[in-house]
């Protein structure tokens, strides 16, 4: 008889971007080591990004439960459209903000502490008491963020005794955009208090990263163990390959990932060669922020830019493999050292170069050069990232721009859900 587990999550196909692609991988390879994963996500969310190709990816083996969320986002979007790039994550500057969006962020800074869903909560609990009775449910694992999803898990530890696994996609407060809420110093107190809470109570904690794990073990003594996001393996038709130098960033580019320092060697680079002015092109893939663009603008880049905007997954995997180099950007600060973005592992099988850029010490360098399938740069590398892209160009040139991986078995979303049964 294969052991039951409930999975509690907000992010559940049709929505789309890398919030939903952890736990649709798990969910599909968990019955292969003898785990029944149970589903429970809202039947009403609010997804900034929907991608309706990832309803294919569900088994129709999987019990799926729903029920109805109350989301301000909903009624926020009647004040301003930019409440939708807020709720995906795109947060202006500041500088750029318009009073509606600075209420905006006070008011789910300081209104909705953890977040914006925390009225999901309670109901849920109801809800799912008498589902984990019923069936006999021992264990139960929330994923976050939204991290009000752990307050749901602690709830039902404390009602019920079963065990309960926190997941941590990202960090709660040392994520960049925790500084952009416009929190008063009592809200920024209940943020730690509630994460010291669920980090101490929850039986074991799963995280992405090595810095992250480091983050948190300052802060509990549970047992926490480092799951990363990976790859699947899919299947594509015969790639074409682009005919240009294309550098390409796939997924969501948000202004505090500007890299100024990029667009600047790519203008000098463009008026010193006339042959990379003619072979270069960049292409964006993916929601975009204005000052990003402006910023391109700027450097005289706007010629060879294509913006393609939001593509489905499947379309976003056929661009990776298309490209000749793939631009990976993280915020430069030393909370991002603990962020792999999940399109990395996608990155890393699709057979073509990475070229990073982030801060010092990062985990996402480590896993670079342990697979070598990229190179990382700082934000002050300006000659080094220019001589970098420079040999990626006369490697073009010659035909040998490729990538050369090693040992990326270990991040195959089947490997990693070994690694999760075996914690269950």
């Amino acid at each position: 008889m294969n052991k039951k587990v409930l999975i509690i999550t907000y992010y559940w196909p049709p929505a789309g971007g890398p919030g939903v692609q952890r736990w649709l991988k798990f969910v599909k390879y968990l019955p292969e080591f003898q785990i029944e994963p149970v589903v429970y996500c809202p039947s009403n969310p609010n997804y900034p990004i929907i991608d309706q190709s990832l309803l294919s990816e569900v088994s129709d083996e999987v019990t799926v439960l729903k029920q109805p969320i109350k989301e301000p986002y909903k009624f926020a979007g009647f004040l301003s459209k930019k409440s939708k790039t807020i709720s995906k994550g795109i947060i202006p500057e500041n500088k750029k903000q318009g009073i509606i969006e600075k209420l905006m962020l006070y008011v789910r800074g300081n209104f909705f502490i953890p977040d914006a869903r925390k009225g999901w909560i309670k109901p849920s609990v109801v809800y799912l008491s008498t589902y984990i009775s019923d069936y006999k449910i021992d264990t139960i694992i929330t994923s976050g963020p939204p991290h009000s999803l752990h307050l749901i898990g602690l709830k039902l530890q404390e009602d019920l005794g079963v065990q309960w696994i926190a997941d941590f996609r990202d960090p709660w407060t040392s994520i960049g955009y925790h500084k952009k809420l416009k929190l008063t110093v009592p809200s920024q107190k209940k943020h730690k208090e509630l994460e010291k809470k669920v980090l101490t109570k929850a039986n074991k904690i799963i995280v992405t990263s090595n810095n992250t794990k480091k983050e948190f073990q300052r802060i509990t003594e549970q047992p926490i163990t480092v799951i990363t996001n990976g790859y699947d393996v899919e299947q594509s038709p015969v790639i074409t390959m682009d005919i240009n130098f294309t550098l390409s960033h796939i997924g969501s580019f948000l202004s505090e990932r500007n890299p100024e320092m990029l667009w600047k060697v790519l203008q000098d680079l463009r008026q010193e060669d006339e042959g990379f002015k003619k072979d270069f092109e960049l292409k964006l893939v993916g929601a975009v922020s204005d000052s990003v663009l402006q910023s391109i603008s700027k450097n005289g880049l706007n010629d060879c830019l294509c913006n393609i905007g939001y593509v489905s997954h499947n379309e976003a995997v056929m661009f990776q493999k298309q490209t000749q180099l793939l631009l990976l950007v993280e915020i430069d600060s030393d909370e991002t050292k603990a962020i792999i973005p999940g399109k990395l592992f996608e990155y890393m099988v699709s057979e073509r170069p990475i070229l990073a850029i982030g801060p010092i010490d990062s985990d996402v360098e480590d896993i670079l050069k342990e697979t070598n399938t990229g190179s990382y740069f700082n934000y002050d590398d300006y000659e080094a990232l220019k001589s970098g892209i420079k040999t990626h160009y006369e490697m073009f040139k010659t035909g040998n721009l490729k990538s050369h991986a090693i040992g990326l078995q270990k991040y195959s979303r089947r490997n990693l859900t070994q690694s999760l049964a075996e914690l269950l």
